[in-house]
């Protein structure tokens, strides 16, 4: 992520979700936040793609195809993440989620579900003050929405959920969306450590994360030109132990074409190279 701006690949998976939105047969998915969340040039090249206008060039078709194709992807991810989100609930209540590099993620503004919970945002400066901009037009869901501004590079993340009133005492539903593929092994394991320690008994954890595959190299190459290399790939095994290590118990690791095989043929179709890409959830021993 380059200094003073917001991150590029939380404004392409938006993009994606923006499209996926207008286009998808999948009833279960639907993102009206992803478009107003978008800055205004990546609106318009959303419109581009849904209006089938042509290429200008080379380069512009090639970030259309990549964008279509991570539209489907996100239709799978994000009904993956939502369906375990609104199962950690006891008795339909969540008290607490905390989204960690939250990204543009529309979740707070779109999701019945968090009505009751107190929703923290965290996320780098640059990107959350862009964020906060374009979410003050629209029309908040959740009980309570917290902005947690952090540089995972240099700042606290435990002091400042300390500082923005996070309980240690009630059980938080943690989302780790899509980071883990960009940081080293030390700084997910520092984070896990947190994670931890903040994590009430039934506590639930949610990560997507890549498994090692040629593809990987791929993507890898997009995003270094989006200034955000990727850093990170694990085996299902060893996400499995790495989360144990942790005190949290793994109750569901899919891929991203096993998900989108329960969705619909189009999605199962568009994902089915995309086997690399997992979302686990995981409970507080």
């Amino acid at each position: 992520m380059k200094p003073g701006t917001e991150s590029q690949t939380a404004v392409l998976v938006c993009m994606a979700r923006a499209i996926a939105h207008a286009r998808t047969d999948v009833a279960r998915f639907a993102d009206p936040t992803a478009m107003p969340l978008l800055p205004a040039e990546a609106q318009q090249r959303v419109q581009r793609v849904l209006d089938g206008a042509a290429p200008r060039s080379r380069r512009e078709g090639f970030a259309q195809g990549h964008v279509r194709r991570l539209s489907h992807m996100m239709v799978a991810r994000t009904v993956a993440i939502d369906d375990a989100i609104r199962g950690a609930g006891a008795g339909g209540v969540l008290p607490q989620l905390v989204t960690l590099g939250a990204g543009l993620d529309g979740r707070a503004w779109r999701m019945p579900a968090l009505r009751d919970a107190t929703v923290f945002e965290v996320d780098h400066p640059d990107s959350q003050r862009t964020k906060q901009q374009r979410a003050a037009a629209l029309e908040q869901v959740a009980g309570d929405v917290r902005f947690v501004p952090v540089d995972f590079g240099r700042d606290d993340l435990d002091a400042a959920l300390t500082a923005a009133g996070h309980a240690t005492d009630r059980p938080t539903t943690w989302v780790w969306e899509g980071v883990v593929m960009y940081l080293e092994k030390a700084a997910i394991e520092a984070t896990l450590r947190i994670i931890a320690r903040r994590s009430a008994p039934g506590s639930r954890l949610i990560i997507c994360y890549h498994s090692p595959a040629l593809l990987v190299h791929l993507i890898g190459f997009v995003v270094r030109r989006l200034g955000e290399p990727l850093r990170s790939a694990h085996r299902p095994a060893e996400m499995r132990a790495l989360l144990e290590a942790h005190g949290f118990r793994v109750q569901l690791d899919q891929d991203v074409p096993t998900i989108a095989s329960g969705l619909s043929a189009e999605v199962a179709r568009w994902t089915r190279p995309m086997r690399h890409l997992h979302v686990v959830t995981a409970e507080r021993r």
